[in-house]
C-alpha cells in the first residue's frame, strides 16, 4: 500500500517539478544533493570493488596450481602400472596402481589441496612393502589446469570412481579398501566412506565438515577477507560455483553410517582450525575410532624423518584393522 500511495504522489507533481527533481539528481546545485550523489558514487564503485576482490580470490582459492607429476614404469621399485578409468561427466583419468598381494584389500590416497599423487610415492612405497595394494591419483583440479576445485563436493565422486575401477581388477579383494586422505582428500575419504560398505577402514588429517569451511580458510589465509564484504561474496560465488551440490548434507550428518569401521582422526597443530574441526568429528563419529595430534601435517611438506613417522603410523592403522594376508596370496 505504501508503494502505491509513493506513486499517486508523485504521479500527481506537476511535470515541472518531476523534471526539476530529475535535473537536481543529474546536476546537483544544492549541498545535499551533491553530498547525497557523491554517496552514491561511492557505493557504486564500493560494490564494483569488492565484487572483482571476491573473484579473483574465489579465482585463486578454487584453481590450485596442477600437480604435473611423471612416473618412468620400466624401473621403478614396486612395479606400478598406469590405470585409465573413467569419471561420469568428467571424462578419463589415470591413476597408478601398485601391486602387493594378489586378493588382498587396496588402499586408496586421496591428495589434499595443492598436493599432487607424485608427492605421496614415498608413502605409498610405504604401505605396498607391507603387500597392499596402492592406487595413486590425482582430483581433476590437481591434474589440470582447466578444472577448479570444489573442495570436495566433486571429488567424493572422483574418489567413487576410482574405487569402482579399482574394484573391477581380478587381482585385489573388491570388498575391502582403505582409505587415506589429508584437508580436500579427507573430506573426499569421509564422504565416500559414509556411503560405500566396500570401504574398511579410514584415515584422515585436518578433516572439515563442509567444504564453505575449507574455503573460508583458504581465503582467510589470503588476508583479502580484512576487507568489509570480501568474505561474504566469496562465499556467494562458490555456492553459486558449487550449486549441483546444494544439498549435499555437512560430514556429521552421517557419520552414524561408519559404526563397526576402524577410523583414524590425525590433527595437525599447524593448522588450529582445521585442527579443532577435526577434534570434533572425532568426537561425534561411533566407535571404533582413534585419534592422534601431530605438531605438523601435510605429508608433502614433512622433513625426512616426520616422513618416516607419519608412514609407520599410518602402515600400523592399516594392518592391524584391515590386514592384507586375511585373503590375499603372492603374486605369481
Amino acid at each position: 500500500m505504501g508503494k502505491g500511495t509513493a506513486e499517486r504522489r508523485w504521479k500527481r507533481l506537476p511535470a515541472t517539478k518531476r523534471m526539476g527533481f530529475l535535473s537536481e539528481f543529474l546536476r546537483p546545485t544544492r549541498w545535499y544533493s551533491k553530498i547525497l550523489v557523491v554517496l552514491l558514487a561511492l557505493a557504486f564503485f564500493w560494490v564494483i570493488a569488492v565484487g572483482a576482490l571476491s573473484g579473483i580470490l574465489l579465482y585463486r582459492v578454487v584453481s590450485p596450481v596442477p600437480s604435473r607429476s611423471q612416473l618412468d614404469f620400466s624401473d621403478f621399485p614396486g612395479h606400478p602400472e598406469e590405470v585409465t578409468y573413467q569419471v561420469p561427466g568428467e571424462g578419463s583419468r589415470k591413476g597408478w596402481f601398485f601391486p602387493g598381494l594378489r586378493e588382498a584389500p587396496t588402499i586408496l590416497l586421496c591428495p589434499g589441496y595443492q598436493t599432487g599423487r607424485g608427492q605421496l610415492l614415498t608413502l605409498a612405497t610405504a604401505l605396498q612393502d607391507q603387500q597392499f595394494n596402492v592406487f595413486l591419483f590425482d582430483f581433476s583440479a590437481g591434474s589440470s589446469s582447466t578444472q577448479t576445485s570444489t573442495l570436495g563436493y566433486r571429488e567424493v565422486l572422483e574418489l567413487r570412481a576410482a574405487v569402482d575401477a579399482v574394484a573391477q581388477r581380478n587381482d585385489v579383494d573388491p570388498g575391502r579398501f582403505g582409505l587415506w586422505g589429508t584437508n580436500v582428500g579427507a573430506y573426499a575419504a569421509l564422504g565416500e566412506a559414509e556411503g560405500d560398505r566396500r570401504v574398511a577402514a579410514i584415515a584422515v588429517e585436518s578433516v572439515y565438515d563442509t567444504p564453505q569451511q575449507e574455503l573460508d580458510l583458504l581465503a582467510s589465509h589470503s588476508g583479502l577477507t580484512a576487507v568489509p564484504l570480501v568474505k561474504r561474496g566469496t562465499e556467494i560465488g562458490f555456492e553459486w560455483m558449487a550449486r549441483p551440490y546444494r544439498d549435499t548434507p555437512p560430514l556429521s550428518a552421517r557419520l552414524s553410517r561408519l559404526a563397526g569401521e576402524p577410523k583414524l582422526f590425525i590433527e595437525a597443530m599447524d593448522e588450529p582450525v582445521l585442527a579443532e574441526e577435526t577434534r570434533r568429528l572425532y568426537s561425534l563419529s561411533p566407535l571404533p575410532h582413534d585419534q592422534v595430534g601431530l605438531p605438523r601435517g601435510n605429508y608433502a611438506g614433512m622433513l625426512d624423518d616426520e616422513k618416516r613417522s607419519y608412514e609407520n603410523r599410518i602402515v600400523s592403522f592399516f594392518l592391524l584393522n584391515l590386514p592384507p594376508t586375511a585373503t590375499g596370496r603372492p603374486r605369481r
